[in-house]
């Protein structure tokens, strides 16, 4: 029974983040959801008591395989530091410009400046990952890996780097698939750039 109400709630979340993105978070209603989906009200609301808080339940499962991967990626037992902030930025960026998470990156932009919807996908997406990379950005600060900084900034200055390249074509929605090749190239010079403003201070 379990597993079948959790396939339910997946083809709820899915159904909706469709809906959401073609009309957007003001225009969508739970009716449209429905009729997208086939199912009743009753079935809906059992799920989620309002759209609000299924928005939310749809940012979260899209937010929560951006900060699973960085917590993957960030592999403290690779010794080299360029090398482990690579794999970290091909990772990032792989999952931040898939199709998918653009197009729901794009709806939480276009609808978080309306109500309360801003903060929460900030604290579900942007905050747990700063957090998280600051951290690690500081365990290897301690272990003189990285020069002694302020490792949230660091973190920060690292995302910023790593979406310097792309960021504003990806807001103006005239970004072209990345194909590999670019999107390595970006994240050595990225980390290049990093590491020559934080890597370790020797002598």
């Amino acid at each position: 029974m379990r597993a079948k109400s959790e396939t339910r709630r997946q083809a709820i979340l899915e159904a909706a983040a469709e809906v959401f993105q073609e009309t957007g978070f003001e225009r969508t209603t739970m009716s449209a959801i429905c009729d997208h989906l086939g199912y009743s009200k009753a079935t809906l609301y059992n799920y989620f008591a309002s759209k609000e808080e299924l928005f939310s339940a749809v940012v979260f499962d899209a937010t929560e395989a951006e900060f699973q991967a960085s917590l993957e990626a960030l592999d403290a037992t690779v010794e080299d530091m360029t090398e482990a902030l690579e794999k970290f930025g091909r990772g990032l960026l792989t999952l931040l410009y898939s199709p998918q998470v653009q197009a729901m990156r794009r709806l939480i932009v276009a609808e978080a400046g309306r109500s309360e919807l801003g903060k929460k996908c900030y604290e579900l997406g942007p905050v747990r990952n700063e957090a998280v990379v600051s951290a690690y950005l500081q365990q290897a600060m301690d272990a003189d890996k990285l020069r002694p900084a302020d490792a949230r900034i660091a973190a920060l200055h690292l995302r910023g780097l790593l979406e310097a390249e792309w960021l504003d074509r990806f807001l103006f929605q005239t970004l072209e698939p990345l194909s590999a090749e670019e999107m390595n190239a970006t994240v050595e010079r990225a980390i290049a750039a990093f590491m020559a403003a934080y890597g370790p201070v020797h002598g």
